[in-house]
């Protein structure tokens, strides 16, 4: 099967796609579960498919130059492959998001009700990632919705093999092929996509913030911005050494994208020496780069590097930590909610009243009390998957699951 969709207009693209989302928001939750596992099973046919295709991308990546991240992004290995094809098996088989809540006794002669619906017709844009397409769709089919992929130039092949095998998969589960489509990378596409409010309900972009800032500053749709790096932890004046040491690696930790990697250390003044040249002694041994503000250099220079200024509101999206002296919890929640990307903060302390204040103050979508705030689409043991975190300042905040792929419907009967 050929990706039919690279071969017509975009606006023949979007028509079939709302179509397609008409009929899906019709289905059963069984049939949608059929259609996802039909996915999944079509992906691991397709297996040397792409990474054939991913290959082709690899070595067409490396000769134009592209960042050492996007190449770690792009690159599948059979392993990680397999682990998001039964991902996608496992999405199809979580209880169904439908059903509806009774709103409270009638009122005179009404009774109303909400009930949750499909979006309709939602874009998925990103770059690198090629497996984020598969569970992007997935988690579409599973709300009943239809999806647009629009990938990066950089994973072309790849991602037209897995939008192939999806829709074959579709194809013999007697569901809408048209329900899954993916365009070229075009950038006059892109802008074209992101301004048809009529037929895409929602866009959620997930990248770098070049490409984050770029949907946002053109989209007239609705968007869901996905957030990577520049995540920051403050470790009060009573914070375990081990629990810090522990929660700055395990952030680094990605699949292969770190998400929630902690970039930023806000210190307090009273930590001893002892305790940050024993946390930088071991950071450097497990191969981070790590920076400082100028107060902390001018006492520590064989351990840190100088920050620039516009460092603290920027990710790294590489194992490099920079680390800054405040005097309170008040001025490191004023400094988090100044540079950080906002979408998920932590604190180390054993101060339950510093905890109280961080958490009262610090207005981060996500906050993590004394733990890693590693991220990951599906932990062992949970019915949940995740797509990414977004640090938008509105009802979707934190981690882009199912729900944010919903909209509530009110019913009220006379």
């Amino acid at each position: 099967m050929e990706n039919a969709s690279a071969n017509l207009s975009l606006a023949s693209v979007l028509h079939q796609s709302v179509q397609a989302g008409r009929q899906i928001a019709l289905t059963s939750s069984k049939q949608r579960e059929q259609a996802i596992g039909s996915m999944a099973t079509a992906l691991r046919g397709a297996f040397h498919d792409i990474l054939e295709a991913n290959t082709l991308d690899l070595e067409a990546s490396r000769e134009s130059g592209i960042s050492d991240l996007l190449l770690d992004w792009l690159k599948l290995t059979p392993e990680r492959l397999q682990r998001y094809i039964d991902l996608l098996h496992r999405l199809g088989e979580l209880s169904s998001m439908y059903g509806s809540t009774d709103l409270g006794s009638p009122s005179g002669d009404r009774h109303s009700y909400s009930q949750v619906k499909p979006l309709g017709t939602v874009a998925f844009i990103y770059e690198a990632l090629p497996e984020l397409g598969a569970i992007a769709a997935g988690m579409s089919l599973k709300t009943g919705n239809s999806i647009i992929l629009r990938g990066g130039i950089e994973a072309q092949h790849t991602n037209l093999a897995i939008s192939i095998a999806l829709r074959s998969g579709l194809e013999r589960a007697r569901f809408p092929i048209d329900a899954i489509q993916l365009i070229d990378s075009n950038p006059s596409l892109l802008y074209e996509l992101l301004t048809h409010t009529q037929q895409v309900n929602l866009a959620v972009c997930y990248g770098r913030p070049s490409l984050i800032h770029q949907v946002t500053q053109q989209a007239t749709v609705s968007i869901l911005p996905a957030a990577i790096g520049n995540c920051y932890l403050y470790w009060g004046a009573n914070g375990n050494l081990d629990l810090v040491r522990y929660a700055l690696c395990d952030s680094h930790v990605g699949e292969p994208d770190a998400v929630n990697a902690i970039e930023k250390v806000l210190v307090h003044t009273d930590r001893s020496s002892t305790s940050l040249t024993t946390l930088w002694k071991s950071l450097k041994d497990k191969g981070f780069q790590l920076r400082g503000d100028r107060e902390l250099v001018t006492s520590y220079g064989e351990y840190l590097q100088l920050a620039e200024d516009a460092e603290w509101s920027q990710p790294y999206l590489r194992k490099t930590i920079a680390f800054k002296s405040v005097k309170s919890v008040d001025e490191a929640i004023a400094t988090i909610d100044r540079h950080s990307s906002g979408h998920a903060d932590g604190i180390i302390t054993d101060s339950y009243l510093e905890t109280q204040q961080f958490v009262a103050g610090v207005n981060s979508a996500c906050v993590y009390i004394n733990a890693s705030p590693r991220f990951y689409r599906h932990q062992r043991g949970s019915d949940r998957i995740w797509l990414g975190m977004s640090n938008y300042h509105g009802s979707q905040r934190g981690a882009i699951g199912l729900a944010a792929l919903i909209a509530t419907q009110q019913v009220t009967m006379g």
